[in-house]
């Protein structure tokens, strides 16, 4: 038997795991299954059970690998230990922001989260849960301030905005599709901050 070279193996499992995430974007969470898996990534399906072992263990290791989720490096840099918690909030929070804008397969599939709950999506959800609990842990402690409660609302705010964007032109007067108007509200984001943390 002919063994796959392990450039090989590695270049076809980021195949078949970017295959979910397209799958996802288009289809919702119904739509993965091994067979359109293994179509989408051009591949023998025997392959998704010998690289992962099945739908469950593929689905875990998009959630971990398939580059859904930023890590807390990518928005945050390094040295954080000396900076305010002003300034990692302004750096996670807008950071994060960015970073969706930049990521539409991403919010594509955060659009079919709020339509069904299955193994997946709690697969994803775990994943957010264990960055945001990295990312508090590079915040010092404010024994007056909820950051954690914090966070969740700002970002929220923004994540709707950005999935709200994906089907209206605009929302309160701001222009979802121009680039001048996401400006100011990265400014607004700032201010909510500042106010909170000054």
């Amino acid at each position: 038997m002919i063994q796959a070279r392990p450039r090989d193996r590695a270049r076809t499992r980021h195949s078949i795991i970017e295959a979910v995430g397209r799958l996802l974007a288009r289809q919702g969470f119904k739509g993965v299954g091994v067979n359109a898996v293994a179509r989408e990534a051009g591949v023998d399906k025997v392959l998704i059970y010998r690289y992962f072992g099945g739908i469950p263990q593929l689905l875990h290791a998009y959630a971990e690998e398939g580059g859904f989720w930023p890590t807390p490096g990518e928005l945050l840099g390094s040295g954080t230990q000396e900076e305010s918690n002003l300034v990692l909030a302004r750096r996670a929070l807008i950071g994060l922001l960015r970073w969706l804008r930049e990521h539409p397969l991403t919010l594509e599939i955060m659009r079919w989260e709020l339509l069904e709950r299955n193994e997946l999506t709690r697969a994803l959800a775990r994943r957010r849960e264990e960055f945001a609990a990295r990312l508090m842990c590079t915040f010092h402690p404010e024994p007056d301030i909820d950051l954690a409660a914090l966070g969740a609302v700002l970002a929220a705010g923004s994540t709707y905005l950005l999935l709200r964007a994906r089907t209206s032109d605009a929302y309160n007067g701001l222009h979802l599709d121009s680039e001048q108007d996401w400006r100011r509200l990265e400014a607004a984001l700032d201010a909510l901050i500042s106010g909170a943390l000054t």
